[in-house]
């Protein structure tokens, strides 16, 4: 391994484009139960091997297995904790024109992170194959209320919220101390529910449900907090933030303004991967309530959803912008998200995949020298 440390300048969300190999492979053990797990295990391992190799090639100082071994961004890392359950109904989330799988979470009994969550061996694979340094991106401590309905909460200690929030950010404090035992030094939580709660019609489900965006926005701010707070001063902790990424189509608009300083200057967390490739992220303003320090945001100009490639020109133009509202020496860049928040994978191809990564790693060459 490198002995470089986070944050660097250049970096990615973490998800990438599954091969034929791994996609042909699941379907085999996991839908029709033709092929034995330890097959599929070794068909994805040698995948994320080649995975490694790209992402080091490229240039990037910090690398994931791609999450290749799941079938969501969220759920998979959900399932596996102790007191959630999956249930398959008729139909699933409405994207922007298009239904995620109909899978939903169900909480039936007290929550905890098991000594035995599969991804942490997930993490080690990729720790014993990188010579830079390994990264893992798991679902942030929001997605566990937020995904999950009321009517979906069967355990009658967690009518009181501020429990279910206790226990969530318990379990997660727990996860976060297993992965650095496991040898983990830069763990990012996707918790991309800030934003949902930026967006007027995700507030408005909200208030439905007889719940207070803003004080949601807090809560989840404060079980980051919890979960991270104590955590060795050589582990570094990033969290992402978009407005949904399934076969590049998005759930959630509208500007951070309502979260930011919440996700800043309560969290705790040491990098920001934000969403910033469109209009519907709002302006660059809310860049105003980083604090000056150590802390690092990424904005996410270079889209996933699509395979054109931006121009350089035009994104040191947006990052002369972003430094009108944040220091320059605290912004790196990376994608505004993964490129296959789930298994089905957004609609560009791998040699597009490919190039917007070239041209992370270029960009932060040309503004800082660096990658």
């Amino acid at each position: 391994m490198s002995d470089q440390r986070p944050p660097f300048r250049a970096d990615h969300v973490g998800s990438l484009l599954r091969p034929a190999s791994v996609a042909e492979a699941r379907r085999k053990c996991l839908d029709e139960k033709t092929m034995p797990a330890d097959e599929l295990r070794a068909i994805e391992d040698a995948a994320i091997a080649d995975a490694i190799r790209m992402q080091e090639d490229i240039g990037l100082k910090a690398v994931t297995d791609g999450e290749y071994r799941r079938l969501f961004w969220h759920y998979d890392f959900m399932g596996m904790l102790t007191g959630f359950e999956f249930e398959r109904r008729e139909q699933g989330v409405q994207f922007a024109g298009a239904r995620i799988p109909p899978l939903f979470p169900t909480i039936t009994g007290k929550l905890d992170f098991p000594d035995d969550h599969p991804m942490l061996d997930h993490f080690r694979y990729v720790a014993a194959k990188a010579t830079v340094t390994p990264k893992i991106s798991i679902p942030g401590p929001s997605c566990c209320h937020f995904r999950t309905a009321p009517e979906d909460i069967h355990v009658p200690e967690y009518a009181d919220a501020d429990l279910l929030f206790a226990d969530i950010a318990a379990t997660y404090n727990k996860a976060v101390h297993a992965f650095y035992a496991a040898g983990c030094r830069y763990i990012q939580l996707d918790d991309i529910f800030f934003a949902y709660l930026c967006d007027p019609r995700h507030r408005a489900a909200k208030e439905a449900e007889g719940q207070d965006p803003d004080r949601l926005i807090d809560r989840y701010a404060w079980m980051m907090n919890q979960a991270i707070g104590d955590r060795p001063d050589d582990m570094t902790v990033a969290m992402h933030l978009c407005r949904g990424n399934f076969q590049s189509t998005y759930a959630a608009e509208g500007a951070y303004d309502p979260a930011a300083d919440a996700v800043f200057n309560k969290t705790g967390v040491d990098i920001f991967f934000m969403e910033y490739d469109t209009e519907r992220a709002g302006g660059l303003e809310p860049l105003g309530l980083l604090a000056k320090g150590s802390q690092r945001v990424l904005p996410g100009f270079i889209t996933t959803k699509t395979p054109e490639l931006e121009s350089i020109d035009d994104l040191k133009r947006k990052f002369d912008e972003a430094s009108r509202h944040a220091d320059l020496d605290q912004l790196g860049i990376a994608p505004q998200c993964g490129f296959a928040s789930t298994e089905h994978g957004n609609k560009i191809g791998y040699d597009d995949q490919r190039r917007k990564l070239d041209l992370v790693v270029t960009l932060a060459d040309e503004i800082w020298g660096e990658a």
